[in-house]
């Protein structure tokens, strides 16, 4: 039987996943590693250490089950290093998305008016989460890398860049339209590398990969690694191989991660979209040079909410226990709570925002602020994706769902909310995580094992539906409440 090896390299781990064909997964290994805070707002990775334990779980997976057909890479998107092209060796950490150290070049470009140049031809708001200004700061602060760069003794890339020139012993300096689409140097429309901003972030061209399609022969990897030279067939930034992974193939269909926060794409189809402001628009995937396009949000407080709960009010002693306070209750007895410890995310894209608990009595107890945890995820999605359906967006084909992955879709008392609240159905996967799967499932698209996206979407398998059951009268009501409150914790002017 045919296997996909899923190399699936995060903020804060590294997992290999093998899976069959069907979806079925074979073998998982998982390794940690290190999160470097050189200053305030700084966030760094060491490459090699990535770099080893990419090897270490592969390795491991290949062990229990052979070798596998070809190889997917998703990966941690923006995160950004510069290495030496003869040696292999980084310059410097790799600068994580999270990092903000380029938030102050951010507010000149803003303020001398770059923005609508940027949003034009990348689909993003001018920020520091992207690697422009990581990749900028990089040539500036490290001595003689300017120099370096301009005479192309040096290669740029994000984290999948990185390993595929590892895995290929130097082979290859190659990304994939969805990742070079993060870096807020890409022009979404013309598919390419923009001069324009080049020049306005002063980057030499010499340093950039190049850009492929997200399925296809990206190169194979050296035998010395894996004792066979495998084939690289897939590669795609994590939120874009989530979405693959939960097989939302058709404009309108739409995913969500819940993790620490929450990440929610939906398919834009083939048109450049336009969406509402606080959103961005970004490649999906590109395959056989047709690039699907997304609409994407980011909620910053999902699962932040619940470990608050737990670590510092110590009302509950696990994740896990917030669903059955929150079972316990017959209503919400007006508790509400407004998550926004960073501040808000899409839509409103407010970080002056800060958290709040609304409706508080002398008799309210832990449950009540659980469950009040629980509700603000789902009210947050619903106020995504409702912006995301606004003018610009793509419109649904059909039944409006929303597929749900990540560690606070294991709770089935909050995807049932969701689903009242949204007033559509929710789907949850038999294997939870897509992004890996997203992964295996673009290498053997790449790889002629999946003859077409038909054939994906049969591989991948429903755990659960959840239908919803409220009225609409009091959902409309609740939402209300909910963005009246919203209301009061945004940054007066």
């Amino acid at each position: 039987m045919p296997a996909l090896l899923a190399i699936d390299q995060g903020t804060t781990s590294t997992r290999a996943m093998a899976f069959a064909l069907d979806g079925t997964k074979l073998a998982e290994a998982q390794l940690e590693f290190a999160q470097h805070y050189p200053r305030d707002g700084w966030v760094e990775h060491d490459p090699e250490e990535i770099w080893t334990k990419t090897l270490a779980v592969g390795r491991e997976v290949l062990k229990r089950i052979g070798v596998p057909d070809a190889i997917g890479i998703t990966n941690q998107r923006e995160t950004t290093l510069l290495w030496d092209r003869k040696t292999g060796k980084p310059l410097y950490n790799a600068i994580v998305w999270q990092d903000r150290r380029g938030a102050e070049h951010c507010r000149r470009l803003i303020a001398e008016g770059h923005d609508k140049l940027i949003r034009g031809r990348t689909g993003l708001v001018v920020d520091s989460y992207f690697s422009a200004t990581k990749l900028a700061w990089l040539l500036a602060n490290v001595p003689g890398v300017r120099e370096r760069a301009k005479r192309g003794e040096l290669a740029f890339g994000t984290i999948d860049t990185f390993l595929l020139w590892r895995l290929t012993g130097g082979k290859v300096h190659a990304t994939d339209a969805s990742n070079a689409s993060r870096t807020m140097l890409f022009d979404i429309a013309r598919q390419a590398w923009s001069d324009d901003l080049l020049s306005l972030f002063e980057i030499p061209r010499a340093v950039l990969p190049d850009v492929r399609d997200t399925a296809g022969l990206f190169g194979t990897t050296d035998p010395a690694l894996f004792g066979a030279a495998l084939p690289i067939t897939g590669m795609a930034g994590d939120q874009q191989a989530a979405t693959f992974g939960q097989a939302c193939f058709q404009p309108g269909t739409v995913k969500c991660t819940y993790g620490t926060g929450a990440f929610i794409v939906m398919n834009a189809g083939e048109r450049v979209p336009a969406p509402e402001a606080g959103l961005l628009a970004t490649v999906a995937w590109r395959l056989g040079g047709k690039t699907t396009y997304a609409v994407e949000g980011a909620i910053f407080n999902a699962g932040t909410a619940i470990k608050w709960l737990r670590d510092e009010l110590k009302l509950i002693a696990h994740a896990g226990e917030s669903e059955g306070l929150a079972k316990a209750l017959a209503s919400n007895r007006g508790v509400y709570f407004v998550p926004a410890f960073t501040g808000l995310g899409a839509p409103h894209w407010d970080p002056g925002a800060r958290g709040a608990l609304f409706g508080l009595q002398r008799d309210t107890g832990r449950a009540e602020i659980a469950r009040a945890a629980l509700e603000a995820a789902c009210y947050q999605t619903r106020d995504l994706v409702d912006a995301m359906r606004g003018p610009g967006a793509a419109k649904a084909r059909g039944e409006r769902l929303l597929r749900v992955d990540g560690g606070m879709a294991k709770n089935d008392w909050m995807l049932q909310f969701l689903a009242d609240i949204l007033g559509s159905p929710v789907e949850r996967p038999r294997v939870a995580e897509t992004t890996a799967m997203g992964a295996a499932f673009l290498a053997g698209l790449g790889a002629g094992l999946y003859r077409s996206l038909d054939e994906v979407a049969r591989a991948w398998q429903r755990d659960r539906r959840f239908d919803p059951a409220m009225p609409e009268s009091e959902r409309d009501r609740l939402v209300a409440r909910w963005r009246a409150l919203v209301a009061r914790v945004r940054e007066q002017p």
